[in-house]
C-alpha cells in the first residue's frame, strides 16, 4: 500500500519516542543502579551519577534508531496487532543494549561507564519501548478509522483470495484501502459467495474502459490470473503508464501460498516451489531441543493448575477429568492426544465427530471457562515431551475430518510435514473451531514455509492473547 502524510509522521514520531525512549533509560538505569537502593555498590557511588551520561544516552539513541530500522519497525503502514510486534521490539532493545556493551568494553579506558547501568538499560528501555509503542499503536489505529481511504483498489479476480484480500484491507483501517471494484478474470469466472454481484464491474477485458472511469485507482491486483498472457501484459503496461501499483497473486501449480524461489539460466528465469526450513536437519532438531526444554518446563510450571482444573472438572460432571481422543500427526500417522474434559462424557453420542460452536451446550460450565482461555490444551505439552507434537505447528484434526478434507481441498495433506502443534499461526489469527478450512491451510502452510525460532516464540507470546473463537 502506498504509504500516505499521516503515516509518514507516525514513523517521524516513533523515531522520536524511541530515540527519547532510549535516552531516558539511560538516566533511568543510572538512578536505579546507584540511587535506589536496590543493589549493592561494592565500589563506591560514582562523585557525580550523570556526569557525562549525555553521551552515552545519545549513542543509545541513535543505536536505537538503527536497530529498530534494521527489524522494518518504521515501515508505514504497519500491519498486524501490536503484541505481534512485541517480540521485535524487545529483540530490538537486546540488540542496543549489546551493541552499547561492546562499546562499554572499547571506551573504559577513556571515558568511565558503568556495565551495571548498561545491564539494567535493557529492562528499562525494553518497558519504555513497549509502553510508548502501545501508546502510539492505539493513536494510530485511532487516526486511522477517522480518516478516508485513499487507496482506491481494482481487483482482477473474482475467486477466495479476492475475497480473503478484500476481508484483510476491510479489516485494517491503516492501510486505508478502498476495493472501487472487481472484474472477473474471464467471463464465465464464478464469484465466491463473499463478493457482492454490484461490486463486479465486467471482466478482465474490460480494464481499460473501467479504468477510464476511476481515474482515482492507485493500485490494480490480479487474483487470478486465468485471462491471455497478452491481455495481462496490456493491463500491466497501461498500469505503468499511469503510474498504477500492478500486482499478481502468484498461481503457480494452483498453490494457496507464494512458496517460490527463482533461479536464472543465463537470462530465463526459472520459477520452483521453495524447500521450506524444517526440511533441514538443523531446523529439525533446533525445533525439537525448544520443544524439549520449554514442553518441559511448561508441563512442571502447569502440573498445580491442571491438577486443580481436573478436580473442578470431576466435581462439576461425572466421567474422566481427562479427555483422550485420536488425531492426525506427523505424517498423517494417527496418536492419541489429551486434554482436559470440558464437555459432557456423552457430548457426541448423538451427533458424531463435529467441531466445536459458539455457546456449545455440550459444555460444561467449567469447560467453557477452560475453553475460552486455551487451559483446556494444558495436559498436550505431554503431548509434545513425547515427540507426539511440537509446541507450535498446525492443530492436529481428527482422523474422519482429514479424510474429508484431503479430498475437498487441495495440498491439504502437506500441512502433515511436521509435527502438530498445540498452537498456530493459524489459532492466533482466530482461526479455529468451525471457521473457513482454506484460510487455516493458508496460515499453517505460511507457517510452515516461513518458520524459525523466532516465529515459534512470538506465536507463543500471541497465544496468550488468542481468545477470538476460544469455545
Amino acid at each position: 500500500m502506498s504509504k500516505t502524510p499521516a503515516d509518514s509522521a507516525f514513523a517521524a514520531l516513533a523515531v522520536a519516542a524511541d530515540a527519547l525512549s532510549a535516552f531516558a533509560a539511560v538516566y533511568t538505569a543510572a538512578f536505579l543502579r546507584f540511587e535506589s537502593g536496590w543493589f549493592a555498590i561494592p565500589f563506591g557511588t560514582p562523585a557525580d551519577i550523570y556526569a557525562g551520561l549525555w553521551k552515552s544516552a545519545l549513542v543509545a539513541s541513535i543505536l536505537a534508531y538503527a536497530a529498530l530500522r534494521s527489524l522494518r519497525l518504521y515501515r508505514r503502514p504497519q500491519r498486524g496487532s501490536f503484541h505481534a510486534h512485541v517480540p521485535r521490539l524487545v529483540r530490538g532493545a537486546l540488540l542496543v543494549t549489546t551493541a552499547m556493551l561492546v562499546g562499554v568494553a572499547l571506551v573504559r579506558n577513556v571515558y568511565e561507564v558503568s556495565t551495571g547501568v548498561m545491564l539494567l538499560f535493557a529492562p528499562v528501555f525494553s518497558l519504555l519501548l513497549l509502553a510508548e509503542r502501545g501508546l502510539l499503536f492505539k493513536l494510530e489505529i485511532a487516526a486511522a478509522r477517522r480518516s478516508l481511504p485513499t487507496n482506491r483498489v481494482l481487483m482482477i479476480g473474482t475467486d477466495s483470495t479476492a475475497a480473503r484480500l478484500a476481508r484483510l484491507f476491510a479489516g485494517d483501517p491503516r492501510l486505508r484501502v478502498r476495493i472501487s471494484g472487481f472484474l472477473r478474470s474471464v467471463p464465465d469466472e464464478t464469484p465466491d459467495p463473499g463478493i457482492e454481484g454490484a461490486n463486479i464491474l465486467g471482466c478482465a477485458r474490460d480494464f481499460h474502459k473501467v479504468l477510464s472511469e476511476m481515474p482515482d485507482i492507485v493500485q490494480v491486483i490480479v487474483t487470478r490470473p486465468g485471462a491471455d498472457s497478452a491481455l495481462l501484459y496490456s493491463i500491466a503496461s497501461e498500469c505503468e503508464k499511469r503510474m498504477i501499483r500492478f500486482n499478481v497473486v502468484p498461481d503457480l501449480f494452483r498453490m494457496l501460498t507464494s512458496a517460490v524461489e527463482v533461479e536464472t539460466i543465463d537470462d530465463i528465469p526459472l520459477m520452483g516451489l521453495r524447500h521450506h526450513p524444517l526440511d533441514r536437519l538443523g531446523n529439525r532438531i533446533a525445533k525439537r531441543v525448544e520443544d524439549l526444554v520449554v514442553g518441559t518446563a511448561l508441563l512442571v510450571a502447569s502440573a498445580p493448575l491442571v491438577a486443580v482444573l481436573a478436580w473442578l472438572v470431576k466435581r462439576e460432571s461425572p466421567g474422566p477429568a481427562f479427555f483422550r481422543q485420536t488425531r492426525c500427526g506427523y505424517g498423517g500417522k494417527t496418536f492419541t492426544i489429551f486434554k482436559l474434559r470440558s464437555m459432557r462424557e456423552d457430548a457426541e453420542a448423538d451427533s458424531g465427530a463435529v467441531f466445536a460452536e459458539e455457546n456449545d451446550p455440550r459444555r460444561t460450565r467449567i469447560g467453557a471457562f477452560m475453553r475460552a482461555r486455551n487451559l483446556d490444551e494444558l495436559p498436550q505439552f505431554w503431548n509434545v515431551v513425547k515427540g507426539d507434537m511440537s509446541l507450535v505447528g498446525p492443530r492436529p484434526e481428527r482422523p474422519e475430518f482429514v479424510e474429508k478434507f484431503s479430498e475437498q481441498i487441495e495440498h491439504y495433506m502437506r500441512r502433515h510435514v511436521c509435527r502438530p502443534g498445540i498452537t498456530g499461526w493459524a489459532q492466533v489469527h482466530g482461526l479455529r473451531g468451525n471457521t473457513s478450512i482454506p484460510d487455516r491451510l493458508h496460515a499453517d502452510l505460511w507457517y510452515l514455509e516461513n518458520w524459525s525460532l523466532a516465529l515459534d516464540f512470538k506465536i507463543l507470546l500471541r497465544t496468550l492473547f488468542a481468545v477470538r473463537n476460544a469455545y
